[in-house]
């Protein structure tokens, strides 16, 4: 066996093992970021006047329909990024919403990102994107009611299948 061939084999030994890391750390990500959304759509719910005066003050156009919005968004879509359960969907409303998080509330971070990258990373609706935008482009994993889902009635539905398509062919 040539050293080429052994190091080819190495590498991908190594990229098999990191492969099966994929699904647990989507789990991870989305029980965390999922709990997270969770206390802060509880949060806001608890305390709607306060985010009626707050979306009021940032001038965002009917304060009131906007906080009951985000925070039932907030709210019902951890639980549903904690079960893994219309994970891209939800995870494409929660971006938006954590965009116009960055865009109202933290604008000059937001202006900031090339200038002043600490800013940017600093400002609270940064992991929440980057959370969401991990469960929107990599989909929830095999450990969510999505692949469950899938799996039981794949012919009718075009998801990925967890290591049996693109997901581990490429």
């Amino acid at each position: 066996m040539s050293t080429l061939t052994r190091a080819a084999s190495i590498h991908a030994t190594f990229c098999n093992v990191a492969d099966k890391l994929c699904s647990p750390f989507l789990l991870a990500v989305r029980l965390y970021w999922g709990w997270q959304f969770f206390q802060t759509g509880l949060g806001k719910l608890r305390n709607q006047a306060k985010i009626v005066d707050f979306f009021t003050s940032l001038n965002i156009p009917f304060p009131a329909f906007n906080a009951h919005f985000v925070s039932g968004l907030e709210f019902f879509g951890g639980i549903l990024l904690i079960l893994g359960l219309f994970s891209r969907p939800i995870s494409f409303l929660l971006t938006c919403s954590m965009f116009v998080a960055y865009w109202t509330a933290d604008h000059d971070a937001l202006v900031a990102i090339f200038s002043n990258p600490d800013k940017f990373y600093g400002a609270t609706p940064y992991p929440f994107l980057c959370a969401v935008l991990l469960i929107l482009i990599f989909g929830p994993g095999k450990l969510s009611l999505d692949t469950f889902i899938a799996k039981r009635f794949y012919p009718y539905m075009h998801m990925p299948r967890w290591g049996t398509d693109a997901a581990t062919t490429n």
